[in-house]
């Protein structure tokens, strides 16, 4: 619904529905209907594209609250971002009043392409009534909607439209005047409709639609019929400026005359006036309607007349571009210039509240919608805030205007001179009449013979001759009376010079000596002037300035070379270079670092006695750059961290024994470099080392075993063998009386490189047939023991021994195995020399594809892997050196399950016996038959039953059977492996024949099952708790088959699937899948069939809790 705009300028109209116009019934509606329009204005024509997908719905808005209205936009379909506006009536566009307020926001979702916009009035007041549009456009697509705010106070009836709320309280500038209490209604009762808007708008009512319906209903007076018109006019038109307006009556007579009448004067029909005659319907349509449109109308027939009022609406002009801020100096152009929505439309500008009329010092210009105020020279007076306002709008900007200042032409340049120069500044001004002051270092300059100052129109110099360093400084002009300054450096030339004091720190001319991890500050004096910029070097490298532990600090006339915790990679030349305009100089610096040596390297034990030790070491790789004094030795047990010093005196040698050391104890050495600056870190810990003396001899030295060329020693521990254990044992030989030759120890030969663990050797490569001595030593970490020799020389030759085979005991009888499984024979035997071992099988020699043999000095093994029948047999295990033999014989079985009997047979029935015979199995699986199994089976069921077992003759008599029945048989055979896989079956059958007994069948009549339907267990009553599954079950009998209908409350229960109906076998059951409260009722069950029907029924009552929590409700829900 189009609403009027709120009064803002001067001259604005308001929009006035037409004001007969029957009000409606429901006062909270003041809408139009979708399909209508306001009188005498012409339907829009615009096309709804349906962008908006949530619009704001109208409201009720409670006074100091606030509100919010939301509307959504989906932009799936557009190619760039919606423009959304939010208006007020038609025209106030709500975006430029943004503020506390009115506050707008907008979000957009990238996931549904929404745009959601949100428009909200804090702390609503009475003019916020009226109505509201949000339109939103995107290239060719639009789309509106309109809604209502009505406004009312906290505790007042929403439905009652309380205009008096609505009247705007007007502020005054100067002061104040006393409200005057006013009714607004008895005016608007005795005024023409005519005087309707003017009267609104000077007691600040905007809801004109309100207004009208407030009237008719305070009026109630019947209107005076009449016989000319059947419909007179609406008593006012309201019509937006350049639309068209249509005014219609309808008349009693159809054929009658009239006239139309504007302000009393006859209109005549034209391109603007159009008349219409369609019956007894006359219409007036007035085209493009103007501000002289704005009029009183009359129809005339004959005496009668219908009047009206048309409103002609002028849209409010908003102002599109802003006054900007404008900064000038003094007599320059100042231009505003403001853009307006209208091209027609006047604005007034004002300066501080007055308003600015044309004269000589202000200009306003006008170019279709662009207006401009112009101030040709601005002064300091033309200072302050501008405004323009237009009918929709209002905009402002500030005036700054300078002082014009002095311009500076040529400025001083610095200047850089040696001795005896002359040094001359200038600079020029603006303004040749202008004076000025110089200044050296912030001192005025005094003229002298020397310095000269002169002024010749707009250039200023001073000139100092015989430039001495006292010159150098920072020389001012200031002009007199400006606040402004020109000034200039003047820099005295003075080549470098690095001053070393060679004194503290230095050992000799230019060397510095630091110890490691000391901080070293060197600083050096520079002169020159300018001053100079200092390069300290290292080789190529150049130390940066930048904080660090090495680094270089400047000061004045000095510079600071500083190293943080000297480091040995620190020593070294350094280059120290300063250089200006005028020159360099260079000077080097030798920087030595000293330090503690590094540790000793390579601690080791050499030697270790019972209680001593021997320690060796290399000397440190570095002494710290001072000589090595000497030695510090510490020593602990292995896993424990106290260390005990040796020596307090330096020890200047690299070997040291150690002593008062505990036998049998592991102990570790460390050892200290000292040097004339202090004591190195310690070296790494020596390996662990146990001091402790050699064992007692080995006991019990004998021969073991002697053959061609070697001898077989053993030997016992040695009766002391102490801490230190047993590393192994050295084993000597030499021919006998070699020992004694000279009394050299030489003669003897070791016969094993590395000492052996084991208490038993055998030496090879010996002499056949000489004499030999042997002898064994015990060796440990402590060195060798004394030797154990042999008493007597032994000849070396091979003592023949007779060969005998050890047969183990189970395998002196049959050895059997089943197949697959593993055979692994191991036989000893012994003789000398080793003999010469043969297998064969059955007299033949063995197959080692087939068997795996394994032969030794002193037994042989026969392995195989899985047994086959084909391994059964007698082997033969022959030994034999030269001429003597020794065999042994192994009977070796490999058996399996046996194969079925075979010609079963059934050779007689008698009675309840039949008697059985076979034959033995073909295969016995290499063994004796221990046995049978006999199984029955009756040909009627099939099923298997022993009956014998164990039976031995290859016969037997089956008892018991039963008479009728016809019976088969079957045999299994049985070994040591079990019984056989498969089953000898008898070639036929024992029948039991029936004697003495005889049935008389009596007729069948077959007997009538049919029967109607009768419930055998009825339904019972229930009571369940709301939003739990349950059931409901009976169970009925009838022939045939019957239907089965279930209702609740007489209604027949159809394909829910709330329900689930089953029948098993005559039971019924309903299940009710989570009931609520409206599922209690009574539920019947009816079955039907051809011969009846028959029903039964029960009561489901549903319990839930209710909201109350102390307070439980059953709500029951019983349906007769």
């Amino acid at each position: 619904m189009p609403e009027p705009k709120k009064p803002g300028a001067k001259g604005e109209k308001v929009e006035a529905p037409p004001a007969d116009k029957p009000a409606e019934d429901d006062e909270g509606r003041d809408e139009l209907p979708e399909d209508e329009h306001v009188p005498g204005e012409e339907p829009q024509m615009s096309q709804i594209s349906g962008l908006l997908v949530a619009k704001p719905q109208s409201v009720t808005a409670v006074k100091g609250k606030n509100v919010t209205f939301v509307t959504k936009v989906d932009s799936s379909q557009m190619l760039r971002k919606p423009t959304m506006k939010w208006l007020k009536g038609k025209w106030m566009d709500l975006g430029s009043k943004a503020g506390k307020h009115l506050q707008f926001k907008e979000t957009y979702d990238r996931n549904t392409k929404i745009y959601t916009y949100e428009m909200t009035i804090v702390k609503v007041v009475d003019g916020d009534a009226g109505g509201y549009r949000c339109e939103v456009t995107s290239k060719d697509k639009c789309d509106s909607c309109t809604f209502d705010i009505s406004v009312e106070d906290a505790g007042e009836d929403a439905g009652e439209l309380d205009f008096s709320g609505l009247l705007k309280k007007r502020e005054r500038k100067q002061k104040e005047e006393p409200e005057i209490d006013v009714d607004v209604w008895e005016i608007l009762k005795n005024a023409k409709p005519c005087d309707y808007e003017k009267i609104a708008f000077e007691y600040g009512i905007t809801d004109l639609r309100g207004l009208l319906k407030r009237l008719k209903k305070m009026k109630k007076v019947e209107p005076k019929k009449s016989d000319a018109f059947l419909k007179k006019l609406d008593p006012a038109y309201s019509v937006e400026k350049g639309k068209k307006i249509q005014l219609s009556v309808e008349l009693a007579d159809p054929n009658a005359q009239v006239k139309w009448l504007r302000n009393g004067q006859e209109i005549k029909p034209s391109a603007k006036y159009i008349f219409e005659s369609v019956g007894g319907i006359r219409k007036l349509t007035i085209n493009k309607c103007t501000l002289a449109d704005d009029a009183a109308y009359e129809c005339v027939i004959g005496e009668e007349k219908s009047f009206t009022e048309v409103f002609i609406q002028e849209p409010p002009v908003t102002i599109t571009k802003m006054l900007d801020d404008i900064h000038v100096v003094v007599g320059e152009k100042v231009e505003f210039e403001v853009e307006v929505s209208d091209e027609g439309a006047n604005v007034k500008w004002k300066k501080d509240g007055v308003e600015l009329s044309r004269d000589g010092k202000y200009r306003f210009k006008k170019d279709g919608t662009k207006h401009w105020l112009i101030i040709n020279e601005a002064t300091a007076e033309d200072i302050g805030t501008y405004y323009v306002y237009t009918s929709g709008g209002e905009s402002k900007g500030e005036l700054e205007v300078e002082e014009k200042e002095l311009e500076v032409l040529q400025s001083i340049a610095d200047l850089t001179l040696k001795a005896a120069e002359q040094a001359v500044f200038k600079c020029e001004v603006s303004d040749e009449k202008v004076t000025g002051k110089w200044f050296k270092d912030g001192v005025e300059v005094i003229p002298s013979d020397r310095i000269k100052m002169t002024h010749i129109g707009r250039t200023h110099k001073l000139v100092i001759d015989d430039v001495k360093p006292e010159d150098a400084g920072d020389y001012t002009f200031v002009p007199d009376g400006y606040a402004l300054s020109i000034s200039a450096k003047l820099n005295f030339l003075e080549p470098p010079k690095i001053h070393l004091d060679t004194t503290g720190s230095f050992v000799n001319k230019n060397t510095i000596i630091v110890v490691a991890g000391n901080k070293l500050r060197f600083d050096v004096d520079i002169t020159g002037e300018p001053p100079p910029t200092v390069c300290w070097k290292k080789g190529d490298t150049e130390i940066s300035e930048a904080e660090g532990r090495v680094r270089v600090e400047t000061r004045k006339n000095l510079s600071c070379f500083v190293i943080e915790g000297a480091e040995r990679a620190d020593e070294g030349l350094y280059h120290i270079t300063v250089t200006n305009p005028a020159g360099e100089d260079k000077a080097d610096v030798m920087v030595k670092i000293v330090d503690v040596p590094d540790p000793p390297e390579n601690v080791k034990c050499t030697g270790v006695g019972e209680d001593s030790a021997s320690v060796q070491w290399d000397p440190p790789k570095f002494d710290g750059g001072v000589p090595v004094k000497g030695y510090l030795i510490e020593r602990k047990k292995k896993g424990s961290s106290r260390w005990t010093k040796l020596n307090f005196d330096i020890y200047e040698s690299t070997t040291y024994e150690a002593k008062k050391m505990i036998e049998g104890v592991l102990y570790e050495m460390r050892v200290f470099a000292v040097n004339g600056i202090g004591m190195s870190q310690p070296s790494a810990s020596s390996k662990p080392f146990m001091p402790i003396a050699p064992t007692s001899e080995p006991t019990r030295l004998t021969v073991d075993d002697i053959t061609d060329g070697t001898c077989a020693l053993k030997w016992l521990p040695p009766e002391r063998i102490g801490a230190g254990g047993i590393d192994g044992y050295i084993i000597e030989y030499c021919v006998e009386g070699g020992e004694a030759r000279g009394g050299l120890s030489s003669e003897w030969v070791q016969a094993n490189e590395t000492p052996v663990e084991k208490n038993s050797y055998r030496v090879r490569g010996l002499p056949v047939g000489e004499k030999m001595l042997f002898r064994v030593t015990a060796v440990n970490i402590a060195g060798r023991s004394p030797p154990a020799v042999m008493a007597q020389a032994v000849t070396i030759r091979e003592i023949v021994e007779r060969p005998k085979i050890r047969l183990p005991r189970q395998l002196r009888t049959k050895y059997i195995k089943r197949v697959g499984e593993k055979v692994n024979l191991v036989i000893p035997f012994q003789g000398k020399p080793r003999p010469v071992v043969t297998w064969l099988k059955d007299g033949a020699p063995l197959d080692t594809g087939l068997v795996n043999i394994r032969t030794s000095d002193m037994d042989t093994i026969l392995f195989i892997r899985q047994v086959a029948r084909e391994h059964s047999g007698q082997y033969t295990l022959s030994v034999q050196i030269e001429n003597m033999e020794d065999k042994v014989n192994l009977e070796i079985q490999i058996v399996d399950k046996p194969g079925p009997p075979i010609a079963v047979t059934v050779t007689d029935v008698w009675g309840f016996n039949a008697a059985l015979e076979w034959k033995p199995p073909k295969d016995n699986g290499n063994c004796e038959i221990t046995g049978y199994t006999i199984q029955k089976a009756d040909l009627k069921t099939k099923e298997w039953f022993t009956v014998l077992e164990h039976n031995r003759r290859p016969s037997c008599t089956v008892s018991d059977l039963v008479m009728g029945n016809e019976y088969t048989f079957r045999v299994f055979s049985e070994n040591i492996c079990g019984m056989s896989d498969d089953a000898g079956i008898s070639k036929n059958t024992a029948a039991i024949a029936k004697t003495g007994i005889q049935q008389n069948l009596q007729p069948y009549k077959e007997k009538d099952m049919c029967s109607s339907p009768k419930f055998i267990t009825p339904l019972v009553d229930r009571s369940v708790i709301a939003g739990y599954s349950t059931a409901i079950s009976c169970a009925v009998r009838g022939h045939p088959k019957p239907k089965i209908i279930w209702m609740k409350n007489k209604m027949i229960i159809g394909e829910d699937p709330k329900y689930l109906m089953q029948n098993n076998q005559g039971v019924l059951t309903l299940n009710i899948r989570k009931p609520s409260l409206f599922d209690g009722g009574k539920y019947t069950c009816k079955a039907i069939n051809d011969l009846g029907e028959d029903e039964v029924e029960c009561k489901l009552e549903v319990r839930g809790m209710a909201k109350n929590l102390h307070q439980l409700q059953c709500v029951t829900l019983t349906m007769t």
